[in-house]
């Protein structure tokens, strides 16, 4: 009766907007990911960013995604919200697989439309008022959102790396130290998405379509999943997680290091391994062993846990990517080169 009341009210909270509808994870479980993201990363690795306000800004930055949601500005919703999710079985809709998808963003954007047109009669469209910030026809863009955020946090590096070797100021090293930061805070959160099964299906809000297992078909599951497990059992166990995470490598694509162009494949290759966990949330919800009643089975802490733990270790990844994989900025090295000489 008592988990029935709190997922009650966790839907209620939904309808009335005080729960973001399409979030993954709530702030506490996107700040775990970025924290065992900075665990993980080596000694090695640029001091500044372990130091206690950057490593809590990092961590504090981990839900910002989250807090654009709630602009009313339906221009940003549209930029901003697709940024979280793809729905990887609406693909086949398009006559798309994820593994030949292209690595540009409105490339992609132009594919689904040019189908669309081609085919109108496939496409219901959407009802009328659930469609304002013109997002249903998109089936989002959570691998872009990560492999452009390494491509923003490499660039970083680069410059930072010219300022350090050729003379930047004090005060040019201190805010390009300062935008690696907020890069790395916010990118945490999308692969924090990628690691919640829910955020790379159709059935991101219930099971839709033929339903021989009799799963869930209300929205209730997507907001139990971000945070209301969680919340029940007093949160995750970041220490234990700690303790399990590896150290960071470079980003693996095909079980060997991704290059720098193959960050999009990987994000691909990463999102389609959750795909295949969908049905294992659903059964966990199905045979109540997620209702965070004590001395439940410890059967769906553990593996959400352990989706937590692989976002982390997939954002250390692209963090440690980024920073060996950035070159020095040639183009600054010049003009902090000819600066010098004047």
């Amino acid at each position: 009766m008592k988990i029935e009341f709190v997922r009650g009210v966790l839907l209620l909270a939904s309808a009335l907007g005080v729960v973001p509808c399409g979030q993954a994870w709530d702030y506490e479980g996107h700040r775990v990911v970025n924290q065992l993201a900075l665990s993980s990363l080596p000694t090695n690795f640029p001091a500044f960013v372990k130091t206690g306000a950057n490593s809590e800004r990092i961590a504090f930055l981990a839900g910002e995604p989250d807090r654009w949601r709630n602009s009313p500005d339906l221009p940003f919703k549209h930029a901003s919200g697709p940024e979280h999710y793809m729905d990887m079985e609406q693909l086949a809709d398009y006559e798309l697989k994820a593994e030949s998808l292209p690595i540009f963003r409105y490339d992609f954007v132009a594919q689904l439309g040019v189908y669309r047109r081609q085919h109108p009669e496939k496409f219901a469209a959407p009802a009328e008022g659930k469609n304002e910030d013109h997002t249903r026809e998109l089936i989002g863009f959570l691998p872009y959102a990560i492999s452009e955020n390494y491509s923003k946090l490499k660039s970083g590096f680069s410059y930072l790396k010219a300022f350090e070797a050729h003379g930047g100021t004090p005060e040019e090293i201190a805010n390009a130290q300062a935008n690696i930061v907020y890069v790395m805070g916010v990118m945490g959160h999308f692969a924090g998405d990628a690691s919640q099964p829910l955020h790379a299906t159709k059935h991101h809000h219930g099971w839709v379509g033929a339903n021989p297992e009799h799963y869930a078909t209300n929205s209730r599951i997507h907001a139990w999943i971000d945070g209301g497990f969680f919340n029940k059992i007093g949160g995750a166990d970041l220490k234990k997680l700690q303790g399990k995470a590896r150290p960071a490598r470079l980003l693996t694509i095909q079980d060997r290091p991704a290059h720098t162009d193959e960050v999009f494949q990987a994000s691909i290759e990463f999102l389609l391994e959750q795909q295949k966990l969908v049905e294992k949330v659903y059964q966990l919800d199905r045979d109540h062993k997620i209702d965070g009643e004590p001395g439940a089975a410890p059967e769906g802490r553990d593996f959400l846990e352990g989706q937590l733990l692989k976002g982390g270790q997939l954002l250390g990844d692209l963090w440690y990517s980024a920073w060996q994989q950035a070159p020095e900025d040639s183009f600054l090295k010049g003009q902090l080169n000819r600066r010098s000489h004047r």
